[in-house]
């Protein structure tokens, strides 16, 4: 292959993420490769996050977010943890600052692993998450899905972590429900005018939450940071619980738990968890055809 940059099949809670490396390019990492990475299944992923030079003094990199289906996603909170990871073992480094379509995102690496991730302010105001119908309170919309008088999922509480989000309450563990029906239908809800990421929530205690996410743009996911994050600010914000909660991810492989922390000094949103390196190798970001590092000489598939 010609044409090729470095990149990185990793993980954040099981959230499939490819790292690629673009700095010192101009170009970008096309849809057209994102769909062929993604219909191999040795590289299928949620996200991809791609590394590009700095735009703006001050930060690392600008992050540049593409989903499975080739299009781009505004935030990605476990495939910042997989950037964050990847850099620190390149620079020794341990904080960080990104640029990103949704804004700017302060990262540091523990000494035990683990990874935060300052998702900066979460949006409540009805035409910036956005909506196509006016609400005065985005704690709990006019929504559902399911018969009239029996619905299966009712009432989200609605907000922008930098994408969309709709949180469903539930009484009952979130696998028990079709979401794979029911996400794209939700997804794809006239009232979502720019789609939104789906997720069950079951409050088990005042600090502690189980969810499962259908993502935009991705479909079922093992895990989504912002989505967690959501689910957390939107759980504090109707008393469910305080503002520093344990989020389970109940498609996520165990453990699958992060830690989210509303701050009220500066009602910034920390999400802190890990991340995982799988395997690293070489890609063409304009058709898609990689090779495995331990694969040199190998076909390109």
């Amino acid at each position: 292959m010609s044409n090729t940059v470095e990149f990185a099949r990793m993980n954040g809670l099981g959230n499939k993420i490819l790292v690629v490396d673009m700095r010192g390019r101009k170009d970008v990492v096309t849809p057209a490769a994102a769909i062929a990475l993604n219909a191999d299944p040795a590289t299928q992923f949620d996200q991809i996050m791609a590394i590009h030079d700095p735009k703006i003094e001050g930060t690392d990199a600008w992050i540049d977010i593409l989903n499975c289906d080739g299009t781009k996603a505004q935030a990605c909170g476990n495939g910042t943890r997989c950037v964050v990871q990847a850099l620190a073992a390149e620079t020794g480094k341990k904080v960080f600052t990104f640029q990103t379509v949704a804004g700017i995102l302060n990262a540091r690496e523990h000494e035990d692993g683990t990874i935060s991730v300052d998702m900066g302010t979460p949006v409540f105001v009805w035409d910036k998450i956005p909506l196509a119908e006016e609400f005065a309170d985005t704690s709990r919309i006019e929504l559902q899905i399911g018969p009239i008088d029996n619905p299966v999922l009712h009432s989200p509480s609605v907000m922008s972590m930098g994408n969309p989000h709709a949180i469903f309450w539930v009484d009952k563990d979130p696998m028990s429900f079709d979401l794979d029906r029911f996400g794209p239908l939700l997804e794809n809800h006239p009232m979502f005018s720019e789609r939104a990421n789906i997720t069950l929530a079951q409050v088990l205690s005042p600090t502690l939450v189980r969810t499962r996410t259908w993502e935009r743009g991705a479909g079922l996911t093992l895990a989504c940071g912002s989505a967690a994050c959501a689910t957390a600010v939107s759980a504090a914000r109707t008393g469910r619980t305080g503002r520093k909660v344990t989020i389970d991810v109940a498609s996520a492989p165990a453990p699958g738990k992060l830690t989210i922390e509303w701050l009220e000094s500066n009602d910034h949103v920390v999400m802190t968890g890990p991340a995982e390196w799988e395997w690293s190798g070489m890609v063409d970001p304009v058709t898609g055809l990689w090779t495995r590092d331990e694969e040199q000489g190998a076909q390109a598939r």
